[in-house]
């Protein structure tokens, strides 16, 4: 029983329906509420001449955790940017990794050259981005192009349609 309740879950959250979510929301309501009146009465009492703007609740933070520090994606993400640390390759290149992950964390003590199909849509310090299909035919100029490579469970994906990609 739990595991069809899972998998209705789960089925939901491809549509952007998370009941988990929506509870801990729930959950959230009265102590934001009560959370709010007490910021009015204290600035009733200071005088305060700040106003209340338009106010943007979160109302799971209260029971979030700090984040996830755990799972491989995690793990490889630390152990793969370490080894380039120590390494230190004269042009490290990522094929596909996630940006907020892996990418950034290289990208905090190095610079970083990221070929991805999917394009980045801003700058980010050393970071230096390429929109490239690499399914397709390689430029010959990419050959020995750069003395370290990684790509973190991306490629495995490349011709499956995932990310834009025609499949193949």
């Amino acid at each position: 029983m739990y595991w069809r309740i899972k998998r209705i879950l789960d089925f939901l959250g491809l549509f952007g329906i998370d009941l988990y979510k929506m509870g801990s929301a729930f959950r959230g309501l009265i102590p934001l509420l009560r959370d709010y009146r007490e910021l009015r009465q204290q600035q009733n009492v200071s005088g305060s001449q700040f106003p209340f703007a338009r106010i943007y609740p979160y109302l799971d933070d209260k029971f979030a955790k700090s984040g996830i520090a755990r799972g491989h994606y995690f793990h490889q993400d630390l152990l793969v940017a370490k080894k380039i640390f120590t390494n230190k390759p004269e042009l490290h290149v990522d094929i596909g990794s996630r940006i907020d992950g892996f990418v950034a964390h290289v990208a905090s003590f190095r610079e970083i050259e990221v070929f991805d199909i999917r394009d980045l849509d801003n700058h980010v310090s050393n970071i230096k981005f390429t929109c490239l299909d690499l399914m397709g035919q390689i430029n010959p100029s990419f050959f020995e192009y750069c003395d370290s490579l990684s790509s973190l469970h991306a490629i495995e994906h490349f011709g499956l349609g995932r990310y834009g990609d025609p499949v193949s």
